[in-house]
């Protein structure tokens, strides 16, 4: 680039005349050329032409000159400058390439955008579980304590991850992810978790998922008849027959009729831990649980599912529902049993008051009617008369 006689040449120029002894003009160089070297900011904040005129002038030898140009630019504002080049330039092609896919690959620019926004989501919804996380350690708070959303949070964050993990393990060997890829794509439903699916997919595959979820209505119902002979009380054996014939019959019980048999499910055949295994197994699909497990762990995981449920409308009833979204009252339904896209979202609050009014007076020994509720109470929902 440079040579030394042409810089020496420039040095020179700057130098009075008693200071043309070789002895200046070597240490002028020196030190020349350890401020360009050591001096970082010179580096990264100049740009070509700009060190060009510094080498052609001697105003670089001046201290107070160097000075002003190191306050002017400094490391720090150096790097920040180059990062904020970096990430135009990446958003910039990064637009460029969308455009590019919107209008020569519409159908896998949808895709591409969905997978993009899921992992947004997720990434977000990772910082707040952490958030949420570090909050309990430090206050020492109990999982119960927390409030509505922050619970809700952490119970779908874990749902989500056990559905995610096995799915990341398969994709571990070599070109492994290429079939995963296949696989999230063709089956999007048994593969992908909510972050990834669009808005036509969540109300498509969850109404899927409901549907499965009611094969299960009939069966519940024919097990608790199939149950009221063995009940002593004649009074109570009475009641439940004729709720579970009205019910069969497509009508929508009372929370007060379903309140009336609160003694029964606790402490006889139709506790929880009495149950066949059958019963048991139409009572997982309800909660979109595995059966193919020991009845006792079957009885163990419907409980402890049972009971966050209870925590949830606990910490539900302790929030204005007007302060929750539509959507939010959506999924809050969805989650108990009823299939909310077929429903107004006035209807859907209207059934979410019903419920808590029901749930919030359970104890957590009376778990088995809260998941036998789940049927009675959202079989025939909306009642003939709101049609």
């Amino acid at each position: 680039m440079y040579s030394p006689r042409y810089l020496g040449r420039s040095i020179c120029a700057g130098l009075s005349s008693n200071e043309h002894s070789p002895q200046v003009v070597k240490f002028k160089m020196a030190l020349f050329w350890k401020r360009l070297f050591c001096d970082r900011s010179l580096l990264l904040g100049l740009k070509d032409h700009n060190v060009t005129n510094c080498f052609r002038t001697s105003r670089l030898l001046s201290a107070r000159t160097r000075l002003v140009w190191c306050q002017h630019f400094s490391t720090s504002q150096a790097r920040q400058g180059l990062g904020q080049r970096i990430k135009l330039g990446v958003r910039w092609a990064n637009a460029k390439y969308e455009h590019f896919l919107q209008q020569r690959f519409p159908r896998f620019y949808s895709l591409y955008s969905t997978f993009l926004n899921g992992f947004r989501l997720l990434l977000q919804d990772a910082k707040e579980v952490r958030k949420i996380k570090t909050r309990m350690l430090s206050n020492n708070t109990d999982h119960w304590d927390l409030p509505y959303r922050e619970m809700e949070k952490l119970r779908r964050f874990r749902r989500d991850m056990i559905k995610a993990i096995p799915l990341l393990v398969i994709s571990i060997p070599p070109f492994a992810n290429y079939v995963v890829f296949l696989l999230m794509y063709l089956f999007p439903r048994h593969f992908l978790i909510q972050h990834f699916w669009t808005p036509q997919q969540l109300v498509e595959f969850q109404t899927v998922y409901h549907s499965l979820r009611a094969q299960s209505h009939r069966p519940v119902l024919d097990a608790l008849m199939q149950a009221a002979p063995s009940v002593k009380d004649s009074h109570l054996r009475s009641r439940l027959r004729e709720l579970c014939e009205k019910v069969q019959s497509g009508g929508h019980p009372l929370v007060s009729e379903v309140h009336a048999l609160r003694s029964l499910f606790a402490g006889s055949n139709l506790e929880l831990k009495s149950l066949y295994a059958g019963h048991m197994k139409q009572l997982c699909s309800l909660l979109f649980l595995t059966s193919y497990v020991p009845s006792p762990l079957v009885a163990r995981r419907l409980h402890s599912h049972a009971v966050e449920l209870m925590h949830l409308d606990r910490a539900l009833a302790h929030l204005d529902l007007h302060r929750l979204s539509d959507a939010e009252i959506k999924q809050a339904c969805y989650t108990r049993g009823v299939n909310a896209h077929s429903l107004s979202s006035s209807q859907c609050r209207e059934w979410l008051v019903q419920w808590l009014r029901f749930s919030i007076q359970l104890k957590e020994s009376e778990t088995s009617l809260y998941l036998h509720s789940m049927v009675l109470l959202t079989t025939n929902y909306p009642p003939l008369h709101h049609h």
